[in-house]
């Protein structure tokens, strides 16, 4: 039992838990931008594109019963307007999750390149690809400094 407890602490201790913790309040507030986003922009257009008042309220009914006074008793129905929204909410996060690794992969192949100029290299980079370039031809070095300078 001591043992899982010195686990969590090191586990929030080294900052985890923060990171899992802004994750979990950035992601729900780009869910409520999502839901705005299709409720209120995308779905309007389409909603008019179809004539119906909602995509919402879209389905499919496999069985209605009703009194005999014409009321809904029952219906069993397949509710494929929600899939639609779930399927437009799921399409716009996937390309802004894609963009964003994208963006993130770029800026950072562009940070760990010793040859690129325009960002400024980590020494410890610098020094990884100088030990690769020397590990690639070991002799390389020892013949430079081996020449006579003319």
């Amino acid at each position: 039992m001591v043992s899982i407890i010195k686990e969590f602490k090191e586990f929030a201790v080294k900052g985890n838990m923060i990171v899992i913790a802004i994750g979990v309040i950035i992601g729900a507030a780009f869910n409520k931008v999502i839901d705005i986003i299709v409720n209120e922009v995308l779905l309007p257009p389409l909603t008019l594109m179809t004539g119906t008042s909602s995509w919402e309220s879209k389905k499919w009914i496999l069985r209605m019963a009703t009194e005999d006074d014409g009321t809904i008793m029952e219906e069993i129905a397949i509710g494929y307007g929600k899939l639609i929204e779930a399927g437009i909410d799921f399409l716009i996060i996937a390309i802004t999750v894609f963009t964003v690794v994208k963006l993130m992969n770029m800026l950072r192949n562009k940070a760990e390149d010793p040859v690129n100029e325009e960002v400024v290299t980590p020494k410890d980079i610098e020094l990884l690809s100088k030990i690769s370039e020397l590990m690639e031809d070991p002799l390389k070095e020892l013949r430079r400094l081996q020449r006579p300078n003319n």
